[in-house]
């Protein structure tokens, strides 16, 4: 439990600060007035007040943060609005930057997170057919096979990919438990022939092998990392939409469920740690970029719709909106957290 607490603590302190820190670098660039910036929420536990007069906190409730902009409405007694400063004060196209690049500092965290995990730590190689781990007991052993060996070809075909191979030699041994393989071994070619029975603990024909373990440049690992994000991102759009036209259930998660993954993921080591902060900081990224009231998502599209019909909805209103809003999200969050409980002390 307290693994996950402070796992959970850490996972929401660096996805939050470096959402709210994208909207405060850009206002800060376009000459908006900031008056807090603040990691958590609730009744204050650590206050200093910086240049500017700008204050920053860090409050009881680590379960979000915010970056108050002057001219808002969210001004308190003791605070002003310098003139030409204040965020409603701004052109259509400031507004719009200041409120799309906290989801876009989210991103650039994913990919970056990505870079490094592939960079520093690497992944299976499932591109090449080159052997990584021979699993004792199994055919592979018995038959001489050796970590380094690349598989050229199954029963004379040729094969190019682990997964290839690998389906390759699951359709071959179903035939016929008896496959041929050529192998490249340093600068010899050689032919061995393997009896790969069904094994009855995996319910599939096993050879015993793993592919090999591959880390990338920097460069490299920064471009497998920029469309690792792409992809993810593609299929985070299609699990919502699949969860709003009921095409497929999708399971949804709240605080305590992002706790109790944040301690495992913590748990089991420092490098799937990091890729599980680059997941939360993807999905913090696109849920705010939702056309919702109270997300960012909801204020650019108020700020579009100005930026088309040239006209701005009145301040009250849109104020109102996105306070309704904000009241149907905290609602649906504490609903999801009551589901997480229960299935945390209810069911196995």
């Amino acid at each position: 439990m307290l693994i996950s607490i402070i796992a959970f603590i850490i996972v929401i302190a660096v996805c939050v600060v470096v959402h709210e820190y994208g909207h405060y670098i850009t206002a800060r660039i376009l000459g908006v007035q900031v008056h807090e910036f603040s990691f958590g929420m609730g009744p204050a536990i650590f206050q200093h007040r910086g240049k500017n007069n700008m204050l920053w906190s860090i409050r009881i409730l680590p379960l979000g943060g915010f970056c108050r902009l002057a001219g808002m409405g969210e001004e308190e007694d003791d605070e002003q609005v310098i003139s030409g400063m204040g965020f409603n004060e701004q052109s259509a196209w400031k507004r719009f930057l200041i409120l799309l690049n906290g989801s876009l500092f989210n991103l650039i965290l994913a990919v970056v997170l990505t870079a490094f995990f592939l960079w520093g730590h690497g992944i299976l190689d499932m591109e090449h057919t080159r052997i990584g781990e021979i699993m004792k007991g199994f055919p592979s052993e018995q038959a001489g096979l050796m970590v380094g060996d690349e598989v050229l070809s199954v029963n004379d075909v040729n094969v190019t990919q682990w997964r290839e191979m690998s389906e390759m030699i699951r359709t071959e041994s179903m035939k016929n438990e008896s496959v041929k393989f050529g192998i490249k071994r340093g600068d010899e070619t050689l032919t061995l022939t393997v009896n790969v029975p069904m094994n009855s603990e995996y319910g599939r024909p096993m050879l015993g092998i793993s592919p090999s373990f591959t880390k990338f440049t920097f460069m490299e690992a920064s471009r497998r990392a920029a469309g690792y994000t792409y992809r993810m991102s593609l299929a985070m759009l299609k699990g919502f939409y699949d969860m709003i036209t009921r095409r497929q259930e999708v399971d949804v998660t709240g605080p305590v469920g992002i706790a109790s993954m944040s301690g495992q993921a913590m748990s089991s080591g420092v490098w799937n740690f990091i890729m599980f902060i680059s997941i939360i900081a993807l999905n913090l990224g696109i849920l705010n970029l939702f056309p919702i009231p109270a997300l960012d998502g909801g204020r650019i599209l108020f700020v579009l719709l100005e930026m088309i019909t040239r006209r701005r909805l009145p301040e009250k209103v849109e104020n109102w909106i996105h306070t309704a809003g904000f009241v149907v999200l905290i609602s649906l969050i504490i609903l999801i957290t009551c589901k997480d409980i229960y299935n945390l002390f209810f069911t196995a």
